[in-house]
């Protein structure tokens, strides 16, 4: 789809400013792209203190880094308080994917980028999260409206990314790419229990830095 083919899009509330918190550069390589087809004035915040290890924050921050000048965006490096996270987790390590370990992370990364928004005079925040089809997006907006319910005057817009194909082109953008095909949420705890499901299946652990997705040459 060419940028004159997408849909324009409006941020609520007549805003002309948005804080797109992003968590790697496949989930947010078609929010980007969308948003950017609208003119839209954005900056990307990235804050997640969750992935593990430092190697695989690296590659995913790098990555994302790179598609932002590429874009000429803004790209704020939040910081990587891995601490902080652990603390703010702590009693939850055995819960599902989906569970409450899930919302206290969500509700941490959201809460720096709407303190961050506030600071910087960003009326509205967003996030790329939610178009994964592994996330439950109901939780992500719940977190997100949350955060920014702290500060008067401050949106989350819970724009659903997946609709209209969203979720097909962060795969074909992502192949236009040959982004970094991460395999597992990010946190220590995704790795142990998306590791066990492999090693119950005959697979290998995951290999940090191995998968990337493919263009397809014969286009």
């Amino acid at each position: 789809m060419t940028d004159q083919e997408r849909p324009l899009l409006e941020l609520p509330d007549g805003a002309d400013k948005l804080l797109l918190h992003s968590c790697c550069a496949p989930c947010s390589g078609e929010v980007m792209e969308a948003i950017h087809a609208s003119g839209i004035n954005y900056s990307i915040f990235f804050y997640n203190p969750n992935i593990h290890p430092k190697r695989e924050y690296e590659l995913r921050k790098e990555e994302n880094i790179s598609f932002a000048e590429k874009h000429n965006i803004e790209f704020i490096d939040a910081d990587y308080d891995t601490d902080n996270w652990f603390e703010r987790i702590k009693g939850l390590e055995m819960e599902p994917e989906r569970g409450e370990r899930c919302t206290k992370c969500f509700d941490m990364r959201f809460e720096r980028t709407a303190l961050y928004a506030q600071e910087n005079g960003f009326p509205v925040i967003t996030s790329c999260l939610g178009i994964s089809r592994w996330k439950n997006m109901e939780q992500i907006n719940d977190c997100g409206k949350r955060a920014a319910s702290r500060y008067d005057g401050m949106t989350y817009w819970d724009f659903n990314w997946r609709k209209a194909g969203g979720s097909q082109r962060m795969i074909e953008i992502s192949k236009r790419e040959e982004f970094y095909q991460q395999e597992y949420c990010g946190c220590i705890y995704s790795l142990r229990d998306t590791n066990d499901h492999r090693l119950s299946q005959g697979r290998e652990r995951i290999k940090i830095g191995v998968q990337y997705y493919t263009a397809d040459k014969s286009e």
